[in-house]
């Protein structure tokens, strides 16, 4: 048996971070592991939790404590049924331990700041498929993880829908 891994998930309740945790939990986190919900918040969050754990990061959350409204709204996160279930499913049936972590800044270089923070052995991310004008003028968040972070880094892809 391998030991046990600490594997990160980049979540900000999109569709396809919502694939990207639910890839991870098919293909990578085994019994045992531990999964981080790592969720970046902009920098208009609450001003006392973000002075109060603007350079650190959040204190670990437990996935009990995360179910409770109150505790969400503490952090500015968005009570998520879907997340919460996939989260609470994958715990009891893997035996994974699940915590979460709030940052607020830049979602690529706290994502970075995340894998050195939290040891994290891989870290799971998903991609929205921006045009390439918003790539260039905004930068891929997967892209600067994948080319900065110091762990493997996979990067889920959701469906490509075309504008006409």
């Amino acid at each position: 048996m391998g030991g046990k891994r600490t594997v990160g998930i980049g979540m900000d309740y999109s569709a396809t971070s919502k694939l990207a945790l639910r890839w991870a939990i098919d293909n990578l986190v085994n019994g045992g592991d531990r999964l981080i919900v790592i969720h970046v918040q902009s920098s208009k969050a609450e001003p006392a939790q973000k002075e109060l754990w603007e350079d650190t990061g959040s204190p670990l959350i437990p996935l009990e404590e995360l179910k409770e409204m109150h505790i969400l709204k503490q952090y500015g996160l968005t009570r998520d049924p879907e997340v919460l279930e996939i989260l609470d499913t994958v715990s009891r049936t893997k035996q994974v331990d699940v915590v979460s972590k709030i940052y607020w800044g830049d979602p690529r270089e706290k994502l970075c700041d995340a894998v050195e923070d939290l040891k994290l052995d891989s870290l799971v991310v998903g991609s929205r498929g921006v045009g390439k004008i918003k790539r260039v003028l905004l930068g891929s968040v997967s892209k600067y993880v994948v080319t900065n972070a110091s762990c493997p880094v996979t990067v889920v892809k959701g469906a490509t829908i075309s504008k006409s």
